[in-house]
């Protein structure tokens, strides 16, 4: 044996050495969890800490945390009734009731309910006392098993609120708060997908993740691995777009960001929707209501190419929990003309969550899903599409024997005991939804140390370098559409002689939108001067964030064409004025055939903060951000669209051709140093051949 061989041997030697020996000593320190009671006693047991949680003076095997957590689970389940297993498969609302915070969540823990939806836009230290109070709360029951506070995603400017009592369009997006206290925010999804930068994403992922669990949120309904190929969807706005590898990257990046490489006490577990793919729409009527209640595949092969690649990644990422859609999947594309998805396989045109054949058949057998399915908000009762003739009993029943574990929007643990009781389900079946549960449960560590810090939550939100990531982020999102004659950026030498005229769309109630637009403008840089009166100005800055309404009949994405909300034809005079720099917040694809050829300069943007545009309009940033979806040519390009198929993949006609001749595709995207390349729209199909080979 050579020297330089023998050296490499003696280094493999030593490696392997040091992880026998020294790699044990230092899990040894880690092997003694913090524990902490506020209600019940410890036991000391060889000079290490346990909850008594059951108080019957002894160390229990679910108490003991030096056993694996399979002895833990089973040990736990054997004790727990019938009712405390059915508490722990339903999900509430967490209401705080005028004069009784925890009135409401009381209740519910009196069914043993342990998982609660928490929607406040509170500060972390609101958030952090909260879910003390309900630790204290729960730790205080018989088997004391702790609470889980869960959250849809909140660090974006978009948050969804209450989706049970919808009225109108706010009750659904609600902004989440700025500032002091508050988490860091970030472009919304659309915006990240624009960023096309995956560490930044993880980076991402990475500090949410500290932000919730020292506010105690340890579970999250997100993120959406839905492949937007309908753009009258109303929900766009919470997918990373149209490319079905982009939308799995980025969900494989924010998974291993919040959850790390597996779950532990400083991980938010994440529940992957909406399962088999959302964004499958027959004209954008979403399955939140009868008219949209059903999935379409027209296209030959569009589940398999389109749909499903995010959720193949997301397992092989780890997510912990699936959540299917409401919808059904329609043989017929309900009778609307459309071809069947398949001639020789029909589907049950039940809901999702009913659904055998996409739960068990696809989701677990065929893309290898190990963990647990969670049902949407009130799928079991409000939309049970497909299952509306059978008893809640069954509707259960049918939704454990299909796969599911979990019910979100469930108040009432008595139709799962009677599905029991009266033989329609098994109670193993039972238990083993209990032991995915449980096994999460103890794998963050909250049979150990459920309680946070509500101080440090404060001084973990308000860091400094978190806020500085997200302000990248939001100038990475922007994406350049046109720069006619090099208009911008705005540089110093060109501002000096520059008035600007700023307008926001809509302006808000007595021009509130505009009024903050420009006080921010004036603030921020104040090297620009602004100007009240558009017959003095050189040149304009308009804003346009238009908003769908999830409720309407009839989804439109036309800025045109919601002149009750947003002035075309004060935007086009403004614009036929002087130079004017247009920028459309896309959080859907919009048609902007009527405004786009009147602008000097088109910007994209996705959710982000004002000092974000300006800085890409000063030049202080270099734009560099890509259309996460193709802009629609015309309302008969939409009308033809194929509904199952992104836009990148429609005919050539279907996208906008802009006054500068360029094509706003997927992909597409200019800066100010260089020439415009368009990115690659496909690009899956290795990928795809990967996750389908078997």
């Amino acid at each position: 044996m050579n020297l330089k061989r023998r050296k490499v041997l003696t280094y493999l030697i030593t490696m392997v050495l040091s992880f026998l020996f020294i790699i044990p000593s230092v899990d040894a320190q880690n092997v003694n969890p913090e524990v902490l009671v506020r209600v019940k006693e410890t036991l000391t047991v060889n000079g290490k800490v346990f909850k008594d949680l059951n108080s019957n003076g002894k160390l229990d095997d679910y108490e003991n945390w030096e056993l694996p957590i399979e002895k833990r689970v089973a040990d736990l389940v054997s004790q727990m009734t019938l009712e405390e297993k059915a508490g722990l498969m339903i999900i509430p609302e967490f209401h705080e009731i005028e004069g009784s915070m925890m009135e409401q969540p009381n209740n519910m823990i009196d069914q043993h309910a342990r998982y609660f939806v928490y929607r406040k836009t509170s500060s972390a230290d609101v958030i952090a006392n909260t879910n003390n109070i309900l630790q204290e709360r729960t730790e205080g029951t018989r088997l004391g098993i702790p609470a889980v506070l869960i959250s849809n995603p909140r660090n974006h400017f978009t948050m969804i609120a209450d989706i049970t009592d919808l009225k109108k369009v706010e009750d659904y997006y609600v902004p989440a708060k700025d500032g002091p206290g508050h988490f860091s925010i970030w472009p919304d999804s659309l915006g990240l997908a624009a960023t096309r930068d995956l560490d930044l994403v993880r980076e991402f992922a990475q500090i949410a993740r500290k932000e919730w669990t020292s506010s105690g949120l340890r579970k999250m309904y997100g993120y959406n691995a839905d492949v937007a190929t309908q753009p009258l969807w109303p929900r766009i706005l919470e997918t990373f777009g149209e490319s079905p590898k982009l939308v799995s990257d980025i969900n494989y990046s924010l998974i291993k960001g919040f959850q790390g490489e597996e779950l532990d006490k400083n991980s938010v577990s994440l529940t992957t929707k909406h399962f088999p793919g959302g964004g499958s729409r027959y004209l954008g009527k979403d399955p939140h209501f009868e008219e949209g209640n059903f999935n379409i595949y027209p296209t030959t092969g569009s589940l398999q190419k389109y749909h499903l690649p995010p959720f193949k990644a997301a397992i092989e990422a780890g997510t912990t929990s699936i959540l299917p859609y409401y919808a059904y999947p329609s043989n017929k594309s309900a009778n609307q003309g459309l071809p069947p998805y398949n001639e020789k396989q029909q589907f049950e045109e039940v809901g999702f969550i009913f659904n055998k054949a996409f739960l068990t058949d696809i989701l677990r057998e065929k893309l290898g899903f190990i963990g647990y399915v969670n049902s949407d908000m009130g799928a079991i009762i409000d939309m049970a599409w497909g299952a509306k003739q059978l008893s809640k009993e069954e509707r259960i029943a049918k939704a454990l024997e299909a796969g599911a574990n979990i019910f979100s929007g469930q108040n009432d643990t008595q139709p799962l005991i009677n599905a029991v009781e009266q033989g329609l389900v098994s109670e193993e079946k039972i238990n083993r939804s209990v032991a995915y549960l449980l096994t999460e449960m103890m794998d963050l560590g909250l049979f150990e140390n459920p309680y946070v810090e509500p101080k440090r939550a404060l001084q973990v939100v308000n860091n400094p370098e978190s806020k500085e990531k997200a302000d990248l982020a939001h100038r990475k999102s922007i994406v350049l559409l046109r720069n006619d004659q090099n208009l911008l950026p705005l540089n110093d030498k060109k501002i000096k002689d520059l008035k600007l005229y700023v307008e926001s769309f809509p302006a808000g109630v007595q021009n509130a939108n505009t009024i903050a637009f420009k006080e921010t403008i004036q603030k921020y840089d104040p090297g620009i001067t602004l100007t009240d009166h558009l017959e003095e100005a050189t040149h304009a800055l308009v804003w346009i964030t238009p908003k769908q309404d999830l409720l309407s009949k009839q989804p439109l994405i036309s800025i045109g064409s919601n002149t009750h909300i947003y002035n075309k034809n004060r935007m086009i005079k403004i614009q036929k004025t002087v130079p004017t720099i247009t920028a459309i917040n896309f959080s859907s694809p919009w048609l902007i055939q009527e405004i786009e050829p009147n602008a000097a300069a088109v910007i994209g943007t996705f959710g982000v903060k004002t000092e974000a545009l300006i800085d890409v309009i000063r030049g202080k940033f270099n734009p560099t951000g890509k259309l996460p979806l193709t802009i629609p040519a015309n309302q008969e390009a939409v009308a033809n669209d194929k509904m199952d198929v992104p836009g990148f993949d429609e005919a050539p006609s279907y996208a906008y051709q802009a006054k500068s001749g360029d094509k706003y595709r997927y992909g597409f995207g200019l800066s100010y140093n260089t020439e415009h390349k368009e990115a690659k729209s496909g690009g899956i199909g290795e990928f795809l051949s990967r996750i389908f080979k078997n």
